[in-house]
């Protein structure tokens, strides 16, 4: 379990800075309303970070702290630092976003094996709330 969280506790910070950067160089017709958007997404990824890490300190675990274990442990992969197009963006996050919703789906599960019902509850929280922004973000864009 403290391996998991630990895991997804990596791809939270990674994603919360690529989140971030995107934030700085989107470019486009929607800027206002993706700027905003994305600011939204990455204090909504913030939030979640510092759960996880109480969450593992709950469950007698350690949680990785230093930037280089994050990087080596992440499965999303950081962004450059450029202008990027509006549809490259929300199709970038709706990938990272469909991985995490799939992760949490994985420990949500290993935690009701494991009988861990705060770990289980948070996961429930979290596959909310990603389904509920990947509702949205699909919706934004043009099929």
């Amino acid at each position: 379990m403290e391996k998991n969280l630990n895991l997804f506790l990596a791809d939270l910070v990674v994603e919360y800075h690529k989140l971030q950067n995107f934030h700085w160089y989107v470019k486009g017709k929607n800027f206002f309303p993706l700027h905003a958007k994305l600011e939204e997404l990455y204090n909504g990824i913030n939030k979640m970070i510092d759960e996880n890490a109480e969450n593992i300190l709950i469950i007698g675990g350690k949680p990785v702290g230093s930037l280089k274990n994050f990087l080596a442990l992440s499965e999303i992969k950081e962004e450059e630092e450029k202008y990027l197009s509006e549809e490259y963006i929300l199709k970038e996050v709706i990938t990272d976003f469909n991985y995490l919703l799939d992760k949490v789906k994985k420990i949500k599960k290993e935690a009701d094996e494991l009988s861990e019902y705060i770990i289980s509850a948070s996961m429930d929280d979290y596959i909310k709330y990603f389904s509920k922004i990947l509702w949205m973000l699909n919706q934004s864009m043009d099929n």
